[in-house]
């Protein structure tokens, strides 16, 4: 019988080999016993088919030189030695992650969604290739999907009512290096980052009762009055001074926090028509339009009797600072008795959005587990 025969793509002298398909390792007349791919010494990974017949690398960086070393074993014991050298095309453009929310090592809320911004735009016919290079893992499994909110921002949320489980590690790892995403568009390098899963924090507002419960990992530890929106101010149909209702998650937290009605094109000069200008202590963001919880130093005339605020959650200054200190971001403050509904893309309220729907925004239409 003869020699095994190895067929390695790319072979030797290659200069310009495309870095989204890899290296591939063939043999006829025996099985693979090792191969290695390498760059700059460093193991490149892959995968050998059941019958070791073929090997298959992840994708290759762009404009990089490797190594390749192979060795083949037929039944009688024949062995071939083959190897290769080459290097990868250049990318004309690159694509790299600029920007992901959290940051490294942050400890955050158990609704807390991952959102990577690119570079650059990727087209629709490329973003399955993309988001098949993202991974998130988590030391607690958990069941989540990716949603393409723009072409240069895709978000990973758990499933509804089935947030993180607190205590825990997620990492998310986005193999990039050699993906394609356009023409002479490839990712040049991998990205990956890992953050904290905290304490559960789970807060329920109710308007109509004018109560504040806050949940740690389940159990309630505190309750407060509070004073929500008050209504009577109507733009385009929406009644601007209501607090929204749903699933709110905290986006940032401020010791001092300046709070004027330029917001709703009112001067704050001009008291007559409700003009203000405050600066309000130990406030945090659940939304993009301007709400908060947050201390009203003047407001215990209301705490749990009226609504008085622009929309806000008034609460009593040391609630707000024990709230304050509490917090994360990415906690979830769940706000009920309003006739104004939170749209899902108002700050991270990703959660008002029906599973099918978040679903259907991921390229592969898919649901993940991160276990």
């Amino acid at each position: 019988m003869s020699a095994p025969q190895v067929t390695i793509t790319p072979g030797t002298g290659t200069t310009k080999a495309p870095p989204d398909k890899g290296v591939v390792v063939k043999v006829g007349n025996g099985t693979l016993e090792q191969v290695s791919v390498t760059v700059k010494g460093k193991p490149v990974e892959g995968e050998m088919s059941s019958d070791k017949t073929t090997w298959r690398s992840r994708t290759l960086k762009p404009g990089t030189a490797y190594e390749v070393s192979v060795v083949a074993r037929n039944p009688q014991g024949k062995t071939t030695t083959a190897t290769s050298s080459f290097t990868t095309l250049k990318a004309a453009a690159p694509l790299t992650v600029v920007d992901m929310i959290p940051m490294p090592g942050e400890k955050v809320g158990v609704g807390m969604p991952i959102t990577l911004t690119f570079n650059r735009e990727i087209p629709d016919r490329d973003k399955k290739t993309v988001e098949q290079a993202l991974e998130v893992r988590s030391t607690k499994p958990a069941t989540g999907a990716w949603f393409w909110i723009s072409d240069r921002q895709v978000i990973f949320r758990t499933k509804n009512e089935q947030y993180w489980q607190p205590n825990q590690t997620v990492k998310l790892t986005a193999e990039l290096a050699g993906i394609r995403a356009g023409k002479g568009v490839y990712g040049t390098a991998d990205f990956t980052r890992s953050f904290r899963i905290g304490d559960s924090h789970i807060s329920t507002v109710n308007a109509k009762t004018k109560k504040m419960v806050v949940k740690v990992n389940g159990k309630v530890v505190k309750k407060t009055g509070i004073s929500a929106g008050k209504g009577g101010r109507v733009v385009n149909g929406v009644d601007t001074y209501l607090t929204t209702s749903g699933i709110h998650l905290t986006m940032s937290k401020h010791r001092v926090e300046r709070m004027t009605s330029e917001w709703m094109g009112v001067d704050p000069k001009d008291k007559k028509n409700g003009g203000y200008d405050l600066l309000l202590p130990h406030a945090v963001r659940i939304s993009s339009t301007g709400e908060y919880v947050h201390a009203s130093p003047d407001r215990y005339w209301a705490f749990g009797r009226y609504n008085a605020s622009h929309g806000c959650v008034n609460t009593p200054p040391p609630f707000a600072e024990w709230f304050y200190n509490l917090s994360y971001r990415g906690d979830i403050v769940i706000v009920t008795g309003t006739k104004r509904s939170l749209p899902w893309n108002n700050g991270w309220s990703y959660y008002e959005m029906s599973w099918d729907r978040w679903v259907k925004g991921s390229a592969l239409d898919r649901e993940v587990t991160t276990g």
